[in-house]
Parts: structure tokens; C-alpha cells; sequence
């Protein structure tokens, strides 16, 4: 069965009075939508919002791979190992998986910031990263986040 849930304009309020208290009720219109196994809700003005989400987008995968690299990385620095390939020997993965993941640890702060805040980029994600490598320059980066909002 499909929930229906009709506009029917501007939100109203309802003020009720019970006995000495006054008790105010609002209805917002508004639509909700099934995506996917998600359920969304559709304000009148035709902007989508996820509830709970309020534009917070964690990408797991992506912070995954954010503190796995940071991690290996952490390992080179101290040389308890000393390379990507023994990384991906103690690790059961490819040496081309961990150098690729190992230049997420070339993001500018401020990007990496956004994502750990979920504020990122809905079309960046690790697979983005995966296809795209971004420039080791700082201002190169923010130049291709820039191009994302555009």
C-alpha cells in the first residue's frame, strides 16, 4: 500500500482551548515518497528532504577508506611498515588498492573536513575517487569541489 498524503496549501495553524490551557496544533502539507527502500519527504515547495537527515550525507564507504588510509599512512610515517606493498600483504588486498586509497591522505583539510561532516559533494564518493584522482595542489582540489556545486 502506498501512503498518500495530499497538499492542500499553506500550513495551518489550530489553536484548541481546553479548559484553562490553550493547545496549538500546525499542519504542514506535504507528500511522502518511497525511493528506493527510503521513504522521503516531499515539501510543497518540491525540495526533497530525508527525514533525520537535515543535508547531513555521511558516505560510509568513503569514510571508511578516509580512516584506513589516514592509518596506513600513520604506519609509514613511525615505519613499523615500509611500503604500500607490505601494507597490502598484511592487509589481504591488492598493493594497487592501498596506494589508491593512500592518496586520499592528499586532500586538502578543508575537503576532508567536509566529508567527516557529511557535507560533501552528493557525486563524491570512493568510487569517484577511484575513477578521478584528484591534483596533489590544494587549490587545483577546491577548483574541482567548486565544479560539483556548480
Amino acid at each position: 500500500m502506498k501512503p498518500r498524503i495530499t497538499t492542500t496549501g499553506a500550513p495551518i495553524a489550530r489553536e484548541r482551548r481546553n479548559g484553562g490551557e490553550v493547545k496549538l496544533s500546525t499542519f504542514i502539507p506535504l507528500k511522502i515518497r518511497k525511493r528506493g527502500a527510503r521513504r522521503v519527504v516531499v515539501r510543497p515547495d518540491g525540495d526533497v528532504a530525508t527525514p533525520g537527515t537535515a543535508d547531513i550525507q555521511h558516505d560510509a564507504p568513503l569514510m571508511v577508506a578516509l580512516t584506513r588510509a589516514f592509518y596506513w599512512q600513520q604506519l609509514l610515517d613511525d615505519g613499523v611498515l615500509g611500503s604500500g606493498n607490505e601494507i597490502a600483504k598484511r592487509e589481504g588486498l591488492h598493493h594497487s588498492t592501498v596506494n589508491e586509497l593512500l592518496r586520499l591522505t592528499l586532500l586538502e583539510p578543508a575537503i576532508i573536513q567536509r566529508i567527516l561532516a557529511g557535507k560533501q559533494p552528493r557525486c563524491m564518493s570512493l568510487l569517484w575517487f577511484q575513477h578521478n584522482p584528484l591534483p596533489r595542489d590544494w587549490i587545483a582540489q577546491r577548483e574541482v569541489l567548486a565544479g560539483f556545486d556548480a
